[in-house]
């Protein structure tokens, strides 16, 4: 089975998001994966939501991993230098914040997270076929940011 790996360096600005999305289409558009395919818009919008919330949750930079392999599933996963499990947020009515984690929970076929180095890795898999409802794998709790910018992923 062959893989194709690729990462992006992501700064501690919320205008790298859309550099991140720029970014992926680009990938899936070589990848053979059109943009205009449910594909690739659930997976822009998957990594939208994980580079966001690691640039706006924890303020520190983080690298986009975006993996595909033969078998038609791609992964995404976001490095930061937090510690602190991923948390989600119960979003009301006219919130504009908060549904990230329930949009990845909805959209991905499966996703979770784990420690890496003094930081985490949040991870999500799309299957090549239309996205599935997927079981959540979180863990609510309160944790301050922190990062140290000096270190690399």
């Amino acid at each position: 089975m062959q893989v194709l790996q690729v990462q992006l360096e992501v700064g501690p600005d919320p205008a790298e998001v859309g550099r991140a999305r720029r970014w992926a289409r680009s990938w899936l558009a070589g990848s053979g994966i059109r943009l205009d395919e449910p594909l690739a818009e659930t997976l822009i919008l998957l990594i939208s939501e994980l580079v966001t919330n690691a640039v706006v949750h924890t303020g520190c930079p983080a690298v986009l991993r975006m993996l595909g392999a033969g078998t038609g599933t791609v992964r995404v996963e976001v490095a930061d230098f937090s510690a602190c499990p991923p948390a989600p947020r119960h979003a009301r009515g006219e919130d504009t914040s908060g549904r990230g984690l329930e949009l990845v929970d909805g959209l991905a076929d499966r996703w979770g997270w784990q420690p890496e180095g003094a930081g985490k890795r949040i991870w999500c898999e799309v299957d090549g076929g239309a996205p599935a409802v997927a079981r959540g794998a979180y863990e609510p709790g309160v944790c301050e940011p922190s990062c140290a910018v000096t270190n690399r992923m």
